[in-house]
């Protein structure tokens, strides 16, 4: 698996990537989909172009040969923070590691390119299954939570009026 960063030709393939791991059908062939919770797109590719474009964020994406396999964005919110969202593995590779390589991957990127102290996330606090996840790898929830944002189509169109993220933070 090779790590780089995403260009702006990556768009179209990262864009199928993110939704098919997210929503949908498709989605639902991995374990971390959020299909049951919320309907409608998970991202765009103005989103992405956006989030390639800026200068304290980056797509980081993990190809095998030349096809995207999984991404993560990555932002620089702090002097000495960073925020991870948008961690994305092909449902069909699931359960094989990929995830944990990125999450690796990220962390070493912004404690070298960015001197981050941590790093923070956002889970919806009703997936105990991926927040478990996290904290096996070493993520705590820090006891705050922010609301989600149920008007704003970026999101998509959630199914529930309750979610509400958790917030998970790990020293770097």
């Amino acid at each position: 698996m090779n790590f780089d960063r995403a260009k702006l030709g990556d768009i179209d393939a990262l864009h199928a990537l993110v939704e098919s791991a997210y929503r949908g059908e498709s989605a639902k062939r991995g374990w971390t989909h959020e299909a049951d919770l919320l309907g409608g797109q998970r991202t765009d590719a103005r989103a992405l172009r956006e989030i390639i474009a800026a200068d304290n964020q980056i797509i980081l994406l993990a190809k095998n040969r030349n096809a995207i396999a999984g991404c993560v964005q990555l932002s620089r919110v702090g002097d000495r923070l960073a925020y991870l969202g948008l961690l994305t593995v092909d449902p069909a590779l699931q359960a094989a590691g990929l995830g944990k390589q990125l999450l690796a991957e990220s962390e070493q990127f912004v404690r070298e390119q960015w001197q981050a102290q941590a790093i923070e996330m956002t889970v919806i606090r009703q997936r105990l299954d991926l927040i478990a996840y996290y904290e096996r790898r070493g993520y705590a929830r820090t006891g705050e939570h922010r609301p989600f944002p149920h008007d704003d189509p970026r999101f998509g169109r959630p199914k529930s009026a309750k979610l509400e993220f958790a917030v998970l933070r790990k020293p770097v």
